[in-house]
């Protein structure tokens, strides 16, 4: 493990929680000047911390301990009968790799997803400087997996690749292809790339038990809970 105790980390003013709206939410993240060393980015992750743009961060709020991190084992992983329904009903995309980088293309898609499935959400309306804020970063170990039909650009998976795992930061695709279930496929290919790679995890992010929008996460089984630091097993 990285020497973690030399690291220096701050904590926001309590604001509204974003998932539970009778909560208040306060987030513990690391010192921005210190570099984005991927090693100590793994050995957090460990400990459920997230990366959103140039920041690394977790939950830490004073009344609330809902926010539970996730990931996925990937050795251990039996997909489901819909799972491998929906494997095989994506199986004529192409996945290309990219570098972080800000395209019109990428942007669109983006742009259409979140008006059309989160307008309810802090991320609404969306606009190129909170795209390339959140998600354009040129992070030497992050990704842009782009899923394509005969060139045309249907989901991108936002994804680090650790030491210890994939760790998926945020996943936007065509709305308009609900039959496809493009966000549970993209799980299911990063888990089979994690198994191509030899990495143990898919670090999913956090799971609420009383929020509705994460239920998927807990499709995907067994499935690690970081429980009072802990990781736990959910079969």
């Amino acid at each position: 493990m990285t020497e973690l105790a030399r690291l220096k980390f701050y904590a926001t003013q309590p604001h509204a929680c974003s998932y539970l709206p009778d909560e208040q939410a306060t987030t513990l993240f690391l010192d921005p000047s210190q570099p984005m060393d991927v090693q100590v980015y793994a050995d957090l992750s460990e400990m459920g911390f997230r990366r959103s743009g140039d920041h690394l961060y977790r939950p830490h709020c004073l009344r609330c301990d809902a926010c539970t991190a996730t990931r996925i084992p990937v050795a251990l992983f039996n997909p489901s009968r819909q799972q491998k329904r929906i494997f095989k009903r994506n199986a004529d995309l192409h996945v290309q790799v990219a570098r972080p980088g800000f395209s019109e293309e990428h942007f669109d898609l983006y742009q259409r997803y979140i008006q059309q499935r989160h307008a309810d959400g802090d991320m609404y309306p969306p606009s190129r400087d909170q795209f390339s804020t959140f998600l354009v970063r040129d992070l030497p170990f992050s990704r842009f997996y782009e899923f394509r039909l005969d060139g045309r650009l249907l989901a991108v998976a936002v994804t680090d690749v650790l030491p210890n795992g994939l760790s998926a930061v945020y996943t936007f695709y065509d709305p308009d292809e609900e039959r496809r279930s493009l966000g549970r496929y993209c799980i299911l290919w990063q888990i089979t790339e994690a198994e191509r790679l030899g990495l143990e995890a898919v670090y999913l992010g956090y799971w609420i038990k009383n929020c509705k929008k994460m239920n998927y996460k807990t499709e995907y089984r067994p499935i690690e809970l970081l429980i009072n630091q802990r990781w736990s097993t959910l079969y």
